[in-house]
């Protein structure tokens, strides 16, 4: 017999992850009544647990194919008109400007 310690059936797990599947895919409430919402995260809740993370596949999420090749200042823009998060921009925008970057792997390469 195996013991555990949550509170919750695996039923209701589910029911739950579930209902937060368009809050996470959207970055965004996906309720009509504003009191069905999850709870927002804290203030001090580290930024990984909000929706955005410094992950190279974070920032391939952002890029359409289409979008390549390009300068700095271009993929800049394109971040910009996708709302992308800040963490993001704020990157990009240290990378050279006198550079053509043939994909995200060549953007990766000069942000480390």
């Amino acid at each position: 017999m195996q013991r555990r310690s949550d509170r919750l059936n695996p039923l209701h797990d589910d029911e739950q992850k579930h209902e937060l599947q368009g809050l996470l895919r959207s970055r965004h409430s996906t309720h009509a009544e504003e009191w069905n919402d999850p709870e927002p995260p804290a203030d001090d809740d580290p930024v990984a647990f909000r929706g955005v993370t410094d992950t190279p596949a974070e920032l391939a999420k952002q890029f359409r194919r289409t979008d390549f090749p390009a300068d700095r200042d271009t993929l800049v823009e394109a971040l910009r008109e996708r709302h992308a998060p800040d963490l993001w921009i704020d990157r990009l925008e240290d990378l050279p400007g006198d550079r053509t970057f043939d994909g995200v792997h060549d953007v990766l390469e000069h942000l480390d």
